[in-house]
């Protein structure tokens, strides 16, 4: 599946987050996604993706942080194809985000 991107949305403030920033960017694009780190503290690219967020989180209840959404054609459909939520070891993530891109 081509033109995937994998958007984190996370805060500064969070701790798991910068845990997880060792290694996420590094694991999605060896498994051939774009990624763009969208904290919610970073206005101008907060307002650039925050409509997917709030496609999928309409009143932000029930994210984990940090969240991915894993997105086809970032710059024209942003169509959905599925999410990571919370903190998890770098082998756990990396399996949870191919079986994602494998099952589309």
């Amino acid at each position: 599946m081509a033109n995937l991107a994998l958007l984190k949305f996370s805060s500064e403030d969070c701790g798991t987050c910068h845990r997880m920033s060792h290694y996420d960017e590094k694991v999605a694009s060896e498994l051939g996604c774009s990624f763009i780190n969208v904290m919610l503290q970073d206005t101008d690219t907060y307002r650039k993706y925050r409509n997917i967020l709030l496609a999928k989180y309409p009143n932000k209840e029930g994210m984990g942080w940090p969240t991915y959404i894993l997105v086809q054609d970032i710059e024209t459909e942003k169509l959905i194809i599925g999410e990571l939520k919370g903190g998890m070891p770098k082998g756990d993530f990396r399996n949870k985000l191919s079986n994602i891109i494998n099952s589309n």
